[in-house]
């Protein structure tokens, strides 16, 4: 849903050999969205589920929030970095995904 192109060059990358780790990246982004939300993502193109329950088609702040934890992951690839100020920084994420949760009731 979010093409490679577009998240590499969020990322700031220009070479094809960690391809695989930045589609793993995105991959592991949408489903935590689809997680944290309790959604089903479509693809824009896409056509939504009838009834669309809690389907909805990927937008913007859903995108951006995506590539910010993807550039997180990729910046810090563990768990713990130590040495350096600690900060949660996937809160940009959770700011942009918010909106979208659906909660049953």
């Amino acid at each position: 849903m979010i093409d490679l192109v577009i998240v590499k060059a969020h990322l700031r990358v220009d070479h094809d050999d960690e391809d695989a780790l930045i589609q793993g990246y995105t991959d592991a982004a949408l489903s935590a969205f689809e997680t944290w939300t309790n959604r089903t993502l479509v693809d824009p193109d896409g056509v939504l589920p009838d009834p669309v329950g809690n389907a909805l088609f990927m937008t913007k702040s859903i995108k951006q929030g995506a590539l910010m934890l993807i550039g997180h992951w990729y910046g810090s690839r563990e768990t713990v970095v130590i040495g350096t100020i600690t900060a949660e920084l996937p809160m940009a994420t959770n700011a942009l995904w918010k909106p979208h949760r659906w909660v049953n009731v």
